[in-house]
């Protein structure tokens, strides 16, 4: 058993003040293999304590210094990539290929952009020529705590902690509690990164406990959150008695729009971005909206790919997908399969149960259902699994109206060969990010939503701003 009960604050492990033990599950065999400590009020405080002393030295140290400590970071990071890889993989489920590839990839790709775009950003800008002697300034919000989800734990980690280093912010960290040991081992490289004592501060907890005193704390500047649609309420309104900065990263129901003239590989691709992960991605395109004349080929195939996707354990080399994190998500999933077929939707692939041959682990069966209409729970929901929802529709209009029909808008997708409609459907559809025939977004592209998918924008420079406030000055020395 993994002991990690420590907490580091002020640049130091430290025992907790007012914890209590946790075990953290590997999903694929259901068995405790780590023990963590849940903190307390006076965790939470003794970390904003810290953060908020080391505030001033970090906002005035010269912008160059701190792009430098984001470079030893990121350093430290691909010294101990493959210790990150496996301990992602244990804690939430990702095969370990694919935890060594993306899920660690993903903070590496996510730091390398924001130290280009750093290096980019005008810090002091000029206002315009009608207004010589002004000046925006762009400093540091002040102390951000960051409440990150388990899907993609360093993914978000370093949207967060990066981008805040750079804009001169110092913080407290509080990950989920379901994948904490790969959080505990990015703090161990912000420590060999030489970063000042009380700049990034990291406490386990819960929601409930943490995670609320944060979003409370009088001397919490800003908070950054990551996960679902539900606790981002809860959140904003726990921030609002102190009127501090929100930035919400939520949930998603994506549409992905195929077209008739869509190329061969659309659907295989769609279905397999949206089992990717299996299906724990708030951007993943669990809703395809076919044209009705290529339906009825449309999900024979969706349903021959989904039948192919392999399921098994994190630890198996391969392209397989492997469990969901938790019972609790396990059995979510199985309720809303349930759902869709009492609703009526027509079951193509999968359905409820684990896969043949796994018997334990939180295994879900690569599920596809058809003939899915806008009104079903199963097109409604976030599911977070990998199921998928198709649909029909007869013209263009109706495609952007189901599409549009949903309270949240994260991401969207089309599928066609007509550069007027490709266009016509990025600006249709009410989404913060819209892919198109399968190229995904650019290094430093704005990831974030609208609606109920959120608020925010992280990556590249306007994830830096997003931890950034903007003064506005006059009689700037015209010469200076």
């Amino acid at each position: 058993m993994i002991e990690k009960t420590q907490f580091y604050i002020d640049g130091q492990w430290t025992d907790p003040r007012d914890g209590k033990p946790h075990q953290v599950i590997n999903p694929s065999n259901e068995e405790a293999f780590a023990t963590i400590s849940l903190g307390g009020q006076a965790d939470t405080d003794a970390a904003v304590a810290a953060a908020r002393r080391a505030l001033k030295g970090w906002m005035t140290t010269p912008v160059e210094d701190r792009i430098a400590a984001v470079e030893r970071l990121a350093k430290a990071y691909a010294d101990r990539a493959d210790e990150m890889g496996e301990a992602i993989s244990m804690e939430m489920g990702a095969p370990i290929d694919m935890s060594k590839s993306s899920q660690v990839g993903a903070g590496s790709w996510h730091m390398e952009g924001f130290i280009k775009a750093a290096r980019e950003f005008e810090w002091i800008a000029p206002l315009g020529d009608h207004a010589p002697n002004d000046r925006i300034v762009h400093e540091a919000v002040g102390v951000v705590a960051m409440i990150t989800p388990w899907n993609w734990p360093m993914n978000q980690v370093s949207l967060k902690v990066a981008a805040a280093l750079i804009a001169g912010c110092t913080m407290v960290l509080k990950p989920s509690e379901e994948s904490p040991l790969s959080a505990m081992l990015f703090a161990e490289m912000v420590d060999a990164a030489d970063i000042p004592p009380g700049v990034f501060n990291l406490v386990n907890g819960d929601g409930a406990g943490v995670g609320s005193q944060l979003s409370a704390h009088e001397d919490v500047d800003m908070v950054s959150f990551t996960g679902s649609s539900r606790a981002g309420k809860l959140i904003s309104k726990a921030a609002a008695d102190t009127l501090k900065r929100v930035s919400l990263e939520l949930g998603g129901k994506g549409a992905n729009l195929i077209f008739a003239d869509a190329d061969d590989k659309a659907v295989k691709r769609g279905v397999l971005h949206c089992m990717n992960n299996s299906g724990q991605s708030c951007n993943a395109p669990t809703r395809m909206l076919v044209e009705r004349s290529i339906y009825d080929k449309t999900v024979e195939t969706a349903a021959e790919v989904a039948n192919s996707v392999e399921v098994g354990p994190a630890d198996k080399p391969g392209k397989h997908i492997g469990p969901v994190v938790n019972e609790t998500q396990f059995n979510k999933i199985q309720d809303l399969i349930q759902k869709g077929i009492d609703e009526g939707a027509r079951l193509v692939a999968g359905g409820v149960g684990r896969p043949e041959g796994l018997n334990r682990g939180f295994f879900v069966r690569p599920t596809v259902f058809a003939d899915v209409t806008n009104d079903m729970t199963i097109a409604r929901e976030e599911i977070f699994g990998p199921v998928l929802s198709i649909m029909a529709f007869d013209t263009e209009d109706e495609a952007y109206e189901i599409a549009n029909d949903t309270p949240y808008g994260l991401t969207n997708y089309v599928q066609t060969q007509d550069p007027e409609k490709l266009k016509r459907a990025a600006l249709s559809l009410r989404s913060g990010m819209v892919e198109m025939n399968g190229h995904g977004r650019g290094q430093g592209a704005p990831f974030g939503g609208m609606k109920q998918s959120g608020n925010g924008r992280e990556g590249g420079k306007w994830g830096i701003e997003d931890f950034l406030e903007v003064k506005a000055v006059s009689g700037w020395p015209e010469k200076a």
